[in-house]
């Protein structure tokens, strides 16, 4: 297969499942007010009115069918791709996930049970598909640190961990939908370029499912991705960052990180925030970074598109990290955490009296 039916065939599979999404998505919304996972406004909620919730389900069946359907036509075409029965494990964990995301929609599970499902579907990719961060570089120390023991819990730890942020950021018509598929874009060229096409391709079709629901739930939204959606998505970003850059050069998991920069921001800085105002870890708040911009006088549109913008960058600097030098890498990653900091402290992401940097600045500045 030449190089432009290669890419004409994942394309096809990203128009596939977007068309799909457009057509289920509705079914989906009518499914969801019969079945009872619906989203009631209180006083965390920025919308005023009762919405069905559980439209992760339309992005997950159209990326089902179309992974399904695309592996019968062009699995032997393809090349560098591994046999499509070691691909299950994906699957399986996908759907585990995907029945935790429905049963928290429908009867607003506990956190323990939540979280056991999560660490379920981690369990399935690491221990059946073997999918393991198994070392870390470390330039300027060591050539390599090897996780040994570690490396499966390590591993788990940042599924998880992913699936939480992205449900976390999940607080604006079309935010954390957004947010993905800029991370399932930066993904997906990082995969193409590294001629790695099964990653491509499952990023693709995940886009193309996104988008399509995004359709519906853009602001004004008609329907919420509900956890079913956001604990999908976390897993396959999750996964897929794994399965792309595991082996990178210089240090391993700096770029899956830098390319999911704002939900895991929004997340450290979330847990900053509850310690330092002494609060549970797991208590639900109003400051997270959307709330943030809200307040500041942004309007609803206005603040999802300044976070794409935000995401966006964080894919651009992810691309252009992986094809530094160390020096160059090291400087990029400094100037993200300054920028990050600083724009913490400037919105208040933890609380208003948080600014030490500025405060040194500032102090810096005085005569």
């Amino acid at each position: 297969m030449s190089f432009l039916m290669l890419i004409g065939a994942l394309l096809v599979s990203l128009l596939v499942s977007f068309l799909l999404s457009i057509f289920l998505t509705p079914f989906v919304g009518k499914l969801a007010f019969k079945l009872g996972a619906t989203d009631k406004p209180n006083e965390r909620k920025v919308h005023s009115k009762v919405m069905p919730r559980m439209g992760g389900l339309a992005i997950f069946l159209s990326f089902f069918i179309t992974f399904l359907l695309f592996m019968n036509n062009f699995w032997e075409q393809l090349p560098l791709m591994n046999d499509f029965w070691e691909q299950l494990p994906l699957l399986v964990g996908a759907l585990v996930i995907i029945l935790i995301g429905m049963a928290d929609d429908i009867f607003e599970l506990r956190a323990a049970p939540k979280f056991l499902g999560q660490v379920l579907a981690a369990l399935i990719i690491v221990l059946w598909g073997g999918l393991e961060v198994e070392f870390i570089n470390l330039p300027f120390f060591i050539d390599k640190l090897e996780f040994g023991v570690l490396s499966i819990p390590i591993t788990i730890l940042w599924i998880v961990s992913i699936i939480n942020a992205i449900n976390l950021i999940d607080g604006l018509d079309g935010l954390a939908g957004g947010v993905s598929t800029i991370a399932l874009v930066t993904i997906a060229t990082m995969a193409l370029i590294k001629g790695d096409l099964f990653v491509a391709m499952v990023a693709l079709i995940v886009i193309g499912s996104t988008l399509g629901f995004l359709k519906y739930n853009f602001h004004p939204a008609k329907i919420f991705m509900g956890d079913t959606g956001a604990l999908f998505l976390g897993y396959i970003i999750a996964v897929l960052s794994l399965q792309g850059f595991k082996n990178v050069t210089m240090i391993s998991l700096i770029v899956p990180i830098i390319i999911l920069g704002v939900p895991i921001s929004d997340t450290f800085f979330a847990i900053i925030r509850r310690v330092v105002n002494k609060q549970p870890i797991s208590a639900a708040d109003k400051s997270h970074l959307h709330h943030c911009l809200i307040n500041l006088g942004f309007t609803h549109k206005q603040t999802v598109l300044l976070i794409y913008a935000l995401a966006a960058c964080f894919g651009l600097a992810a691309i252009i990290f992986q094809f530094a030098t160390v020096w160059g890498a090291l400087i990029l990653v400094t100037g993200l955490l300054l920028i990050i900091e600083i724009f913490v402290e400037k919105i208040g992401l933890v609380n208003s009296n948080y600014q030490p940097l500025l405060k040194m600045l500032n102090f810096k500045n005085k005569p």
